[in-house]
């Protein structure tokens, strides 16, 4: 929401009835957890685009919802902070036990979300439906 803070755009995601103190306090958590402190008063569009789509994601996971559907969710971020990012979205995932689906062209992404994949071919060739009980290690 660009007429919004930072901080405004992550509170705008927190469910109606948290106090006022209670909605900083995990607007700022959800920032330093992102690698964000220190942003609430940020303007959004003096973010890079990786910042936003931490951002957004955030909003996302405050909004305390009761499945995940992400698309394509780390393509903007630097390829350092991927892997911290991803643990971050999908520990919390597993953590409330929500439902998450990915869809994903990275297969660090599928590892990492840790659950069953499906991998389906081109529209161009024979689609191939492939159900993998996770790929990431120990899988």
């Amino acid at each position: 929401f660009p007429h919004l803070s930072v901080g405004g755009n992550l509170a705008f995601g927190l469910p109606p009835g948290v106090p006022r103190a209670e909605r900083r306090r995990r607007v700022e958590a959800a920032l330093a957890s992102a690698g964000l402190a220190g942003m609430a008063a940020r303007d959004p569009a003096t973010l890079s685009g990786g910042q936003r789509s931490r951002v957004a994601l955030l909003r996302a996971l405050l909004s305390e919802p009761r499945a995940l559907l992400l698309d394509e969710p780390f393509n903007r971020l630097d390829a350092s902070l991927r892997a911290d990012f991803r643990r971050l979205v999908f520990d919390h995932g597993r953590e409330r036990r929500l439902p998450t689906l990915l869809v994903t062209h990275d297969p660090a992404d599928a590892a990492a979300a840790g659950g069953p994949v499906i991998e389906l071919g081109t529209p161009e060739g024979p689609v191939r439906h492939r159900v993998r009980r996770g790929i990431g290690p120990g899988a």
